[in-house]
């Protein structure tokens, strides 16, 4: 079976697709991850160069925390030199968790131990307790609401989102 029949896969494609992530098969070349690019709204598989399925999620994060006019520039000549800003990288760790979260996936499908530059078992640790990097961050965006602006609101606490995509 291809990895794009495993019901993983297929149920990350369909959220994706619920949320507005265009996801388009495409051979690629070499890419940062194997398998897997962004370009403008979207992201491009090669199910025969994609290691590992969790990835999908983690580019998904990127495209969901950059701003709706700058996700239009992705993958052009247009976007920032300097985009993904570090900020952002944090975001998009901490989105692909609430995705996972939210897919009911565990979290070693996003976190496998070949990516996160070695930290995937930190991440699994801190996000397991609670101890959630980049929180402000996704709040400020307006994607989410911490505990006491939860609380406040009347409304579900993150890893629960108010929405998936930044405006």
């Amino acid at each position: 079976m291809s990895l794009k029949e495993t019901t993983d896969v297929k149920l990350v494609l369909r959220f994706l697709d619920e949320i507005g992530i265009t996801v388009i098969e495409k051979d690629l070349g070499d890419t940062f991850l194997p398998g897997l690019d962004l370009g403008s709204n979207c992201i491009y598989i090669d199910y025969d160069k994609l290691l590992y399925p969790g990835d999908i999620l983690h580019e998904a994060g990127h495209l969901a925390v950059t701003t709706s006019a700058e996700r239009k520039l992705v993958g052009t000549n247009e976007i920032s030199t300097d985009w993904p800003t570090q900020g952002e990288e944090i975001a998009a760790i901490l989105w692909s968790f609430a995705a996972a979260n939210h897919l009911e996936l565990p979290l070693e499908f996003v976190f496998h131990p070949n990516g996160y530059k070695n930290d995937s078992e930190w991440l699994i640790s801190n996000f397991s307790n609670k101890n959630y990097l980049g929180l402000p961050l996704l709040e400020w965006m307006g994607l989410c609401l911490g505990n006491e602006r939860a609380e406040k609101e009347n409304k579900k606490a993150f890893p629960a989102m108010q929405k998936w995509l930044r405006d």
